[in-house]
């Protein structure tokens, strides 16, 4: 029984060895399991491109974080007149980890580009 297919035009070619696994290796890193897809894609668009945001989530995590305790104590600024040493250093401390996570990037961002 054949099947409806929508592509119906078939293009074959070969590949040796190390094409081959050239091509498997791309596939792994641009996240994709379907060869034919792969090659579709690779053709009609001439790249693949795969984006690891888990940087910059770190990035907005650290954000939020530093946000919301920095709200919490301008509420209790307001609340009591007072600012406590601790407090001071919670910001510091929280700004001290998105800076190192901005270093992250940036060397993460160095190295593709270089």
């Amino acid at each position: 029984m054949a099947k409806n297919l929508r592509r119906k035009n078939q293009q074959i070619f070969r590949v040796d060895d190390s094409e081959l696994n050239l091509i498997q290796e791309k596939m792994k890193c641009a996240g994709i399991i379907n060869k034919e897809h792969y090659y579709r894609k690779m053709v009609l668009d001439g790249y693949v491109v795969r984006i690891d945001f888990s940087d910059v989530r770190e990035m907005i995590r650290l954000l939020s974080n530093s946000s919301n305790n920095l709200n919490q104590i301008s509420k209790r600024v307001n609340t009591t007149g007072n600012i406590y040493a601790e407090d001071i250093q919670d910001i510091k401390d929280n700004y001290e980890l998105l800076w190192e996570q901005v270093h992250v990037m940036l060397k993460k961002f160095t190295k593709l580009s270089a």
